[in-house]
């Protein structure tokens, strides 16, 4: 699923407050002979259990960096309370709001298309950059698609590791700035929120791993209206959609995303009698349902990958969603009280 490496650099940072750095990394599976070497790299299935066992040792999603601890599922919660935002300006505020509700929040602000913060006390800049990425990356996923930073700019001076910034920020980057800061097209707040908690219990088990990709997040037309067909499926106990209310909500999404679904499908959907209309009994209905939705239908060239996503994954992503919705109902602790 994740091909980049991660540098050496950042297991050591990472470790610099941990009183048991040797059972963080027995626990990931990184020979500690690696700390040595500035050329080593791990892969991410390591860092992921690297952080997550370091999140565990610690019971801080700061790593000891922060200026207060921050409980295991703090973060999530923070993901929990966003996902469920019309747009992604106000998931970020919302999210803003949550952490300074605590004693000695982080100073962190959003102007227009500038996100930025300010750790006092973080040796290596470890967890400023941590966070930035983090940040970045789950407003991507957010929306469905990678957001272009315009820039970053970093309030000390450039390290001898700057290499591998470029290769996790993707943008000009400044250094001995008045403030650690990420630029991006304010256009993209005003887009809409298309995850949902099944979505982010899948993307919080891959984390920090899934934060530190470079991805378009499937921000395809298919990818699109499979997450609108899951979240219909997950909110009908797995009864299904009508094809009214999926081509409602790609109308609403056209309306408000301009940019999420190709140009002209969200007229199709909107129209009476087009796009997905004539369904009949229901997208969801298993074996057979998928191309009774868009048969003999003249569509965009945009839908015309939807019809092929709903003829090939639809019964089977229905059987997933529902029985993931009946596992999940058997579990006595919350799924987002940890990211493992």
């Amino acid at each position: 699923m994740h091909t980049r490496t991660v540098a050496i650099h950042y297991v050591r940072a990472a470790l610099r407050a941990c009183p048991e750095p040797s059972v963080v990394l027995a626990g990931a599976g990184i020979p500690a002979s690696l700390l040595a070497d500035d050329r080593a790299r791990v892969t991410p299935a390591q860092y992921t259990k690297f952080i997550q066992t370091l999140w565990e040792v610690l019971d801080d999603e700061f790593m000891g960096f922060g200026p207060r601890p921050s409980k295991r599922g703090t973060f999530a919660m923070m993901c929990l309370l966003a996902v469920h935002c019309p747009d992604l300006e106000s998931a970020l505020r919302r999210g803003l709001a949550f952490y300074s509700l605590f004693d000695e929040p982080l100073h962190l602000s959003l102007d227009d298309g500038r996100f930025s913060l300010e750790i006092p006390g973080d040796p290596d800049h470890f967890l400023t950059e941590s966070l930035l990425v983090l940040w970045h990356r789950f407003s991507s996923w957010l929306i469905g698609r990678r957001i272009p930073l315009q820039g970053a700019e970093f309030a000390y001076q450039e390290p001898a590791h700057a290499a591998e910034y470029h290769l996790i920020f993707g943008c000009p980057l400044t250094f001995d700035a008045p403030a650690t800061t990420i630029l991006f097209d304010p256009k993209f707040l005003r887009m809409p929120v298309v995850q949902d908690e099944a979505a982010l219990r899948r993307f919080l088990r891959y984390s920090p791993a899934e934060l530190l990709s470079r991805r378009d997040h499937g921000a395809d037309t298919a990818g699109h209206v499979r997450r609108l067909l899951g979240r219909g499926v997950h909110r009908t106990g797995g009864r299904g959609r009508s094809a009214g209310g999926v081509r409602a909500d790609l109308a609403q999404e056209a309306r408000r995303g301009g940019d999420v679904v190709p140009r002209g499908a969200g007229a199709v959907a909107a129209r009476p009698g087009g796009g997905l209309a004539g369904a009949g009994r229901g997208v969801g209905g298993g074996v057979g349902a998928a191309p009774r939705v868009l048969r003999g239908e003249r569509l965009p060239p945009g839908f015309q990958a939807v019809d092929r996503v709903l003829a090939r994954f639809l019964p089977r992503l229905t059987q997933n969603l529902s029985r993931s919705r009946s596992e999940a109902g058997g579990r006595n602790r919350s799924p987002y009280v940890s990211a493992r």
